[in-house]
């Protein structure tokens, strides 16, 4: 009697019972990225920043809805959309927050006030201990330490993994596999972020500048505000100042001097001596006195002096000088979407900035020019496809990115290049490495030229070679749009090397779409003008044409241009087609310039009069 009773009540309770989660791996990584290696298992109870990207909706129609807006030959070309509605369209839907808070809850156990769900909805996040991780994602986690500066960093080991019921719901989990392995401050702490990164933080800082040359007879030699402006009939006087806006950024530590805006302009535009950049400090950034003031400096000298003294300048200054940031922390300043596996948590467990992380409410500039990257092998596929998805959200709403394209032609900036996995190897490798976030096609990316030794300024300039090559190739992570489809194929189909199959991806996103002089500007630095040279001046060099563009669509009543890069392949024209020179790497001559678009120069440099025009025509 007493069985019969309770068996109701216990087959009840087997009904309601979770079966045991049939697990899916949700990412991997054959090899770690060049010079990493594990030197321990991590402590069981430190504690995680886990954060799970959840899937945004409406991302297979980004293109479609960016191309509606940015194609010169759309009627809606320009109507840019409001950042509510981009919220709106792209937020993950009310079943993947509950079905990714439900399996934190049940399978690990973690209290529902621990789990917080971000301002823009992408992100749900809760601090965890190693532990707590290792059972949620069935991996174990290591410290690992870069053998050539001794940073650290703590990632999983080889995969991990997640329920199939939860799979579907999750772009990406952090921290576990990614890494970064640009060229990070020596000395910094950098046991839990990875941030202030890549080939544009170190540009290449040559000799003093002995001579103040203002005319344009020296322009081989050393680069001015006057040599630019001869190269890319780059004369223009802003009647759009106040609606206009355009900005950099900066990744702490590095700086500037304020002293040496007034060195520099004193000598190259006396009329904006006492000009300073509008500071825009995002999560603890701050400027400081120390040593690492080339980036900045070459950055913001060049894009106030190019824009002109009318023209307002942001600095957007990203992280504290503990922690660092990184492209996903000015991203989170802009709209919210942060990712701490690679973008700094705040407060600051390791003594830095210790009030909250901004979440969205930055200015939004129209223009915003970078110098800095990583490689992408260094970086999974569903981090990058989620950040690249991030600008081509924003430039929805008309704005527009411009990164440069890396200084090491197609290897890594230490010369490491891809294995069959694609793959970083720096001994093995063969296949080349492209840069990140230049392969996102929602990006412009800015290769180099220079003038050739002995030549005039009026003569056509050659691919960057005396220094440092231009970066340029192809990517693996994603695929070639269909803006550029015509003139890369024309280059493959007439122009592309004899490379062993598997070299370069020959259908990913190709890059740089454009380049500009990127060798020997003077710039001032500590009280002295010196020579800097990388694709970090070519960089902020083609966002100012850009930010004259939209002063000129601006005043007479038009809108900025926004994602630029299909219009810049409609006006091939308007470009000064450089066809002499090549991006050696990996132990080929890389690719070589040749008319029309290539992998080193890209579509050319910009003859500023006839862009301009171009674009004023459109509506």
């Amino acid at each position: 009697m007493l069985l019969s009773a309770l068996l109701p009540a216990l087959l009840a309770s087997l009904a309601l019972a979770r079966p045991p989660s049939r697990r899916s791996v949700h990412e991997t990584r054959r090899s770690l990225p060049a010079g990493w290696n594990p030197v321990r298992r991590a402590n069981a109870g430190d504690i995680l920043p886990l954060s799970v990207g959840l899937v945004q909706n409406n991302l297979d129609n980004l293109e479609s809805y960016l191309l509606d807006v940015a194609d010169p030959g759309s009627p809606n070309y320009a109507q840019h959309w409001t950042t509510a509605r981009v919220a709106e369209t792209f937020r993950p839907s009310a079943e993947a927050v509950d079905a990714v808070r439900a399996w934190l809850e049940e399978d690990g156990t973690i209290a529902p006030e621990r789990i917080v769900l971000s301002t823009s909805g992408g992100w749900l996040t809760a601090n965890v201990t190693v532990a707590e991780a290792e059972a949620l994602l069935g991996t174990e986690y290591y410290e690992y330490e870069h053998a050539r500066d001794g940073r650290t960093h703590l990632a999983c080991h080889g995969a991990y993994s997640v329920p199939a019921h939860v799979a579907s719901h999750v772009d990406l989990i952090t921290p576990t596999l990614h890494f970064d392995a640009g060229m990070r401050r020596h000395g910094y702490n950098t046991s839990k972020n990875i941030g202030t990164t890549g080939f544009g933080a170190r540009p290449k800082v040559g000799g003093e500048v002995h001579s103040i040359f203002t005319e344009l007879e020296h322009c081989d030699e050393v680069i001015t505000l006057a040599c630019l402006r001869a190269l890319y009939d780059f004369v223009y006087i802003p009647l759009a100042t106040k609606k206009n806006s355009i900005g950099v950024v900066e990744y702490s530590p590095e700086s500037h001097l304020d002293s040496d805006f007034d060195v520099f302009f004193g000598n190259y535009s006396k009329s904006q001596v006492g000009k300073r950049p509008i500071f825009v400090g995002i999560d603890g950034a701050e400027l400081t006195d120390n040593e690492f003031f080339a980036e900045s400096s070459l950055d913001l000298q060049y894009v106030m002096g190019l824009v002109g003294g009318k023209q307002p300048v942001t600095l957007y200054q990203v992280g504290d000088n503990v922690e660092g940031g990184s492209f996903n922390t000015f991203l989170n300043a802009l709209d919210g979407g942060n990712d701490p596996n690679v973008d700094p948590a705040y407060p600051d467990p390791f003594g830095g900035y210790s009030g909250p992380e901004q979440c969205g409410g930055a200015p939004q500039t129209f223009v915003v020019s970078t110098s800095y990257g990583y490689q992408e092998a260094e970086l999974s596929l569903a981090y990058t496809q989620r950040q690249c998805a991030e600008y081509g959200k924003l430039s929805l709403t008309g704005m527009t990115f411009v990164y440069s394209s890396g200084d090491a032609g197609v290897s890594g900036p230490f010369g490491d290049c891809l294995d069959e996995n694609n793959e970083e190897n720096f001994f093995n490798g063969t296949r080349f490495n492209p840069t990140f976030p230049g392969g996102c096609q929602y990006v412009t990316s800015v290769g180099a030229t220079q003038v050739k030794p002995g030549n005039k300024v009026t003569d056509p300039e050659v691919a960057v070679f005396q220094l440092f090559p231009s970066g340029g190739g192809f990517s693996n992570h994603f695929p070639r749009p269909s803006f550029q489809d015509a003139a890369v194929s024309s280059y493959l189909a007439y122009h592309a090397p004899d490379y062993p199959a598997g070299t370069f991806n020959t259908t990913g996103r190709a890059y740089p779409d454009v380049s500009a002089n990127g060798l020997n500007y003077s710039v001032a630095i500590d009280g002295q003008l010196q020579l800097v040279s990388g694709t970090s001046a070519s960089a902020p060099t083609f966002a100012s044409v850009l930010s004259a563009i939209n002063d000129a669509r601006l005043a007479v009543g038009k809108k900025p241009v926004g994602w630029v890069n299909p219009a810049l392949y409609k006006f091939e024209g308007a470009f000064n087609d450089i066809t002499e020179g090549d991006n050696p790497g990996c132990d080929t001559d890389g690719f070589s310039a040749a008319k029309g678009w290539d992998p080193v120069t890209g579509l050319g440099t910009p003859n500023y009069l006839k862009l301009v025009a171009s674009f004023l025509l459109l509506q």
